[in-house]
């Protein structure tokens, strides 16, 4: 999925902080704890020195001899504590043991023959030191989500005229000869990529100028002929000494005349990318029929025979002299390589398929059919065509909209399928 720069840049900028702010809270509640530590212990050694010295100069202040603890106990705090007997086993030394709820300290000296237990009771200390290490940490905790949003303010700033840019960039087209003004941007690297931009857009706008004047000086070029060939053919048809097969042929002329300039719309239009038009309902068969008409001699020399079960009121929507290109290539493929067996037509669940009994396709040529200049099978073969009939079929398809597959194997034949939408908004075939 993909994700916007303003994004991007808010959450490095967001994963960056909160790292700071966690490792920084984190140092400084170990800093602490371990200051804390120390202060404890240089209080405890101070005032074991003290307490040592006024025993030593007077002795009757000495505390209570505790048995069970073979020892004196002596408490920093006016509250008497009672510890519990076990410390007897501890060496000499400060620690810290758990008595009720509260957490103490107990230094441990030797004094003469016996030992010296004096007791420190630091658990006030200690509660309002961890109540404020837990808000500091509920500060860092709330700064860092207050990083978060102001991160997303400030990417906001920092990629608007990135946004802005790519605004103006959608709002261009190939044909306009406007361009984006650089002046309006600050950043010397978007100032850049404005500049480079409207040059690239010039050469794209020069280059698809030429291409329209190309095409209309072929399409007035490739009429021209046409036009004296379809007048031709209307004449001779008035000729009575015209007749039997010089009649038909002249008819085949004319249909030839016609699928050229038909041929040339549509090519045309693929040249200049121009919106697909003239989308009607047309009789399938019928443009079956049509098409079949002009490889009638070529499947009558090769004994392949046509089925074609598609009903005959069933109408699709679609472009007639689109469709027509569409299905000339694809009969003329499958005559080209059948000589034996048939051709059959057939519409079912909105996809017309054309299947015949001919060679078929190596599985390795299968990704390659649709290539421009591709042609698969032996480089021997009289009937290989140029590469391009399944080219413009897969370019027709793509710009109205149908989908196409092909199914082939060697030598047990090819399957073509293109969807064709029925006409009506429901979908349904018409009924029978």
């Amino acid at each position: 999925m993909r994700r916007s720069l303003r994004f991007k840049v808010a959450l490095v900028f967001s994963a960056l902080t909160i790292v700071l702010l966690v490792a920084q809270a984190l140092g400084v509640r170990v800093l602490a704890e371990a200051q804390e530590e120390r202060l404890i212990a240089a209080l405890i050694d101070d005032d074991v020195q003290s307490v040592l010295r006024s025993f030593q100069t007077n002795p009757s202040q000495l505390p209570p001899y505790d048995v069970r603890l073979h020892g004196y106990v002596s408490s920093a705090d006016q509250a008497r504590l009672t510890l519990p007997s076990s410390i007897a086993t501890l060496p000499a030394g400060t620690h810290e043991i758990i008595v009720g709820d509260r957490e103490i300290h107990v230094s441990i000296t030797p004094v003469a023959d016996t030992r010296l237990y004096r007791v420190y009771d630091f658990s006030r200390y200690e509660k309002h030191f961890k109540e404020m290490i837990n808000a500091f940490m509920a500060g860092t905790g709330v700064f860092a989500l207050l990083t978060v949003w102001l991160s997303f303010g400030v990417s906001g700033l920092l990629v608007r005229q990135v946004a802005g840019l790519a605004r103006q960039v959608k709002a261009l087209r190939h044909e306009s000869t406007a361009s984006i003004n650089p002046g309006r941007y600050d950043e010397v690297e978007i100032v850049g990529l404005a500049e480079a931009f409207n040059d690239y857009h010039q050469r794209m706008a020069d280059m698809i100028a030429r291409e329209k004047d190309f095409t209309g000086n072929v399409s007035h070029e490739l009429r021209t002929p046409l036009t004296a060939v379809k007048t031709s053919c209307e004449l001779l048809e008035h000729d009575p000494a015209i007749e039997g097969k010089s009649r038909a042929r002249l008819a085949q002329i004319n249909r030839a005349a016609d699928g050229m300039h038909e041929l040339v719309n549509v090519l045309l239009m693929l040249a200049r990318d121009d919106t697909p038009q003239w989308i009607e309902p047309v009789e399938l068969a019928h443009v079956i029929e049509t098409t079949l008409t002009q490889f009638a001699d070529r499947l009558a020399s090769s004994g392949v025979h046509t089925v074609i079960d598609v009903d005959s009121r069933l109408q699709v929507n679609a472009n007639v002299s689109a469709l027509t290109i569409v299905l000339s290539n694809l009969v003329d493929n499958a005559v080209r390589y059948t000589d034996r067996g048939c051709i059959r037509f057939s519409y079912a669940d909105g996809w017309l398929h054309i299947e015949d009994t001919g060679s078929g396709i190596s599985e390795e040529a299968l990704p390659h059919v649709f290539d421009r200049f591709y042609r698969a099978g032996p480089e021997q073969t009289e009937q290989r065509g140029f590469g391009i009939g399944l080219s413009i079929v897969k370019k027709i398809c793509d710009r109205y909209g149908w989908a196409i597959r092909l199914e082939s194997a060697e030598h047990r034949g090819t399957r073509v399928s293109v969807s064709l939408p029925l006409t009506g908004s429901d979908g349904n075939r018409p009924p029978c």
